[in-house]
């Protein structure tokens, strides 16, 4: 892989300073099962219906599944840019119907989990200079909170991280939160309750998680959004089409929408 950003060292007991992409977006959860790829691959069309050039990286490299959702069989992925083969942008596949490109993860592909912190460190620079070319990068993480995880993320301006209102979900998050914090203590970190009874209900389960990190973390997260339950999600997710194109009026499409569109109105206030 070429022209990769460098990757500075710092002294011992310190963080290494990586590069941040500010149109990097990771979509993280403490837990597995609670929507997190669902809601990056609509969160990535949303933005990319609104005429913006929107990559999405699947980065969950032990599990990935951004491919399967979607109904795609690309000839290149990830594995091929981890063994050296490809660059990152010789991986992208477009995913038309979305207007969107993505960067498959291999799914199967456990070896990958196993990357050593320097090729990950490279992987991640290189996403980096790739996200210049884009509106939006939406990298969808693996569960938890391991080396990997957190590595990638790091590269990210803004992590989302996705929570239910299961106390186990709740649980995940904010270890998510407290280690992320660890790592980076300016870190942006935003919760989007997903499948959530209704908003009102969406938004009591963000206070009780927002109210733990206040009182153990002395933080506060932002709430990004709440999406609400909704039947059309999962048959949407069975017949690998994008919920925004088969569902485009449903209350889950919706809600990820308004999500899109805090997302686009923060960037313009930034500039």
């Amino acid at each position: 892989m070429s022209h990769s950003p460098t990757i500075h060292l710092a002294p011992q007991g310190m963080a290494p300073t990586v590069p941040v992409a500010p149109n990097l977006i990771a979509v993280a959860s403490g837990k597995g099962g609670v929507g997190k790829t669902f809601f990056a691959i609509t969160l990535c069309h949303a933005l990319a219906m609104n005429a913006r050039k929107a990559l999405l990286f699947d980065g969950d490299l032990g599990l990935a599944n951004v491919d399967v959702q979607l109904g795609l069989m690309p000839n290149r992925d990830l594995g091929g840019v981890i063994a050296g083969r490809l660059t990152l942008n010789q991986a992208k596949t477009p995913y038309v119907p979305g207007g969107f490109d993505v960067i498959a993860g291999r799914s199967g592909g456990g070896s990958l989990a196993a990357l050593a912190p320097s090729r990950l460190a490279v992987l991640g620079g290189d996403l980096v200079e790739l996200a210049r070319s884009y509106d939006h990068v939406i990298m969808d993480l693996g569960a938890g909170v391991d080396r990997m995880v957190r590595q990638l993320a790091s590269h990210a301006k803004r992590r989302l991280v996705v929570v239910t209102a299961e106390p186990t979900s709740m649980t995940d998050a904010y270890a998510f939160i407290k280690v992320t914090l660890a790592d980076d203590p300016k870190a942006e970190l935003s919760v989007v309750v997903n499948q959530a009874k209704s908003t009102p209900d969406g938004e009591r389960t963000f206070m009780t998680l927002n109210k733990a990190c206040e009182n153990f973390l002395k933080y506060s997260p932002t709430l990004a959004g709440v999406v609400r339950r909704d039947r059309k999600v999962i048959e949407s997710i069975r017949s690998q089409s994008p919920l925004l194109s088969k569902f485009p009026s449903s209350d889950a499409a919706l809600d990820v929408q308004a999500i899109a569109t805090h997302i686009r109105n923060a960037d313009r206030a930034e500039k």
